[in-house]
């Protein structure tokens, strides 16, 4: 049992990073199903999905600060006119715009223009953290709604 749990738990984990990065992905219809399947007790499942996410935009914000040196590589996901909208809306709005790295298409760039526009790393992980965590928080709220 604790070995399939480890594998669930892994996959939640891996779908967070995912939906986190500039990649298409997406990881609260897995927790939701999680929550109601009992895979593990809530706080795990919570916490394997927000750690799994905020590390995710880690790698956002750390691309950010690399951008200048990968802008152009084929592999690279974010096309200039992408890039240009974010490094504005960032610079209009600033650290409070992070609280919007949960919601889905807008909160990847938000966190990737954070690190070129060279963001502090605490305060940006302190943001991201409380997004994050409370999109989650809400994900599980209403997958329990659906238990009871």
């Amino acid at each position: 049992m604790l070995e399939g749990n480890l594998v669930e738990l892994g996959g939640l984990f891996g779908a967070a990073f995912l939906a986190a990065t500039l990649l298409p992905a997406q990881s609260e219809a897995l927790l939701a199903a999680m929550v109601i399947g009992a895979i593990a007790s809530v706080p795990v499942l919570l916490a394997v999905a927000a750690i799994g996410n905020i590390l995710g935009s880690c790698v956002n914000w750390w691309l950010g600060l690399q951008v200048d040196r990968f802008r152009g590589r084929r592999w690279f996901p974010v096309s200039e006119n992408a890039l240009a909208k974010a490094r504005e809306t960032y610079s209009r709005w600033g650290w409070p715009s992070l609280l919007l790295s949960w919601v889905p298409v807008i909160g990847d760039p938000i966190t990737l223009a954070a690190g070129i526009l060279k963001e502090p790393f605490w305060r940006f992980l302190v943001i991201v953290s409380i997004a994050k965590v409370g999109r989650y928080i809400a994900v599980i709220a209403l997958a329990e709604r659906f238990i009871n």
